[in-house]
């Protein structure tokens, strides 16, 4: 019985020593601050909606097809909040292509008149996929 024991013991640990390992080198994200001036925001709507849009030529059509894009926006200084997101009765949203980030506002309830957004700074983060 400690011969069997012994032996399978011996297999446990030759299989357990041949074991190869595999490094994985991780996707490069990428992180840009970018400041969104209240000036650069536009309505077509007598001020439902506001829209602003983004020049990024880091989104290539690759990337727009197979990475992934989140947006976050800072209204106080180092605090930054994920969009989409509601924030003191403005509904905030954006959508990507080729080329370009969209930024939306609007009055949460879709119907009342708002202010532009004041001056925020915008925290892109692009994910890259395979």
């Amino acid at each position: 019985m400690k011969r069997i024991l012994s032996i399978m013991c011996a297999v446990v640990v030759i299989a357990a020593s041949s074991c190869t390992k595999q490094y994985v080198t991780p996707n490069p994200n990428q992180t840009i601050l970018i400041p969104v001036a209240s000036t650069s925001w536009t309505t077509t709507d007598g001020g439902k909606t506001y829209s602003s849009v983004v020049s990024m030529p880091e989104i290539d059509s690759y990337f727009n097809n197979h990475g992934g894009v989140l947006v976050y926006f800072s209204f106080t200084t180092g605090v930054y909040e994920q969009i989409p997101e509601v924030y003191q009765g403005v509904s905030f949203s954006y959508t990507h292509n080729q080329g370009s980030l969209a930024l939306y506002a609007q009055a949460s309830d879709g119907v009342t008149v708002i202010q532009p957004p004041s001056n925020l700074t915008m925290k892109l983060l692009l994910i890259a996929s395979n």
